[in-house]
């Protein structure tokens, strides 16, 4: 499965209510950082297909969400499981770095 664009509207319905766990990329078009690991997590979101979901909150876009989780800047990444925030990062980072700290935290 590749990464979902989730939106102030659809954030509940896609995050707080999945199935599985969440990795939660808040990003921005105009971010080099986010351009950066955007490629990883699209990997990652493949390669864990059916255990984990990754969904990108574009946050010029959908302002209303990234407020409400606090993210002062990004890439600010968030795991969600069964509704919760269980761990979250900022910055960007290799995707052996990402894979790790989703290992630990699933």
């Amino acid at each position: 499965m590749s990464t979902v664009a989730v939106t102030d509207a659809t954030f509940d319905q896609e995050v707080k209510n999945s199935d599985v766990p969440v990795v939660v990329d808040f990003w921005a078009e105009w971010c080099g950082p986010c351009k950066q690991i955007g490629p990883a997590l699209e990997e990652l979101s493949k390669e864990y297909d059916g255990k984990i979901k990754v969904a990108k909150v574009d946050v010029d876009q959908n302002p209303n969400t990234a407020a409400a989780m606090g993210v002062r800047g990004i890439p600010a990444l968030f795991i969600f499981k069964d509704g919760q925030v269980i761990s979250n990062r900022a910055g960007a980072a290799p995707k052996a770095a990402l894979q790790s700290w989703i290992d630990e935290s699933i």
